[in-house]
């Protein structure tokens, strides 16, 4: 349940907000971030800039936020990229996997998908990142798309913290 009303979703960030999603509709995450435009801008353009204005593969980056999802309890974010991954590859079958407590077992992904999974456990659960598993990233992805990667993790652990401590309803949930 949601801790904060909507707003009603008016003014330029609204504007440019709705430019940036399909269909040029605010969801609900975008109606709680309005209460503060400047927070809902710079928001809008950061999230903007890691769905369509980088080289990480999109299963890459589905993987991470299903991922994220699962592992801080934020149904709102599986839910509102269940589509995107769906259209990146990530069919039922990896999503069920994702969904489990336990790691994805290592035949379910492809080498870099394991590798990007380790990463976002060891990022939301542990902070740290083991020197080795930064390095064999890098190695494959190199040094640009491991940034994008890094800073995909976190923004999404970001997402996921403030959908869960603001009771942002999940778009799929009755309205």
């Amino acid at each position: 349940m949601a801790r904060i009303p909507e707003t009603r979703g008016g003014g330029e960030v609204a504007e440019r907000i709705r430019r940036r999603r399909p269909g040029g509709r605010l969801r609900p995450i975008d109606r709680v971030l309005l209460h503060s435009p400047p927070v809902a801008d710079g928001w809008n353009t950061l999230l903007g800039t890691l769905r369509g204005g980088t080289a990480l593969r999109p299963d890459l980056r589905e993987l991470v936020v299903l991922r994220i999802a699962v592992l801080n309890g934020a149904a709102y974010e599986w839910d509102s990229h269940v589509a995107d991954a769906e259209l990146a590859g990530i069919g039922p079958k990896l999503r069920a996997a994702l969904r489990g407590d336990d790691p994805p077992r290592p035949d379910q992904f492809d080498a870099v998908q394991r590798l990007v999974l380790a990463l976002t456990d060891a990022m939301t659960r542990d902070i740290t990142v083991p020197d080795d598993l930064l390095e064999d990233l890098r190695s494959r992805l190199g040094t640009s798309q491991l940034v994008e990667l890094v800073v995909t993790v976190a923004a999404y652990n970001m997402v996921s913290r403030v959908i869960v401590a603001l009771g942002v309803d999940s778009p799929a949930a009755p309205r």
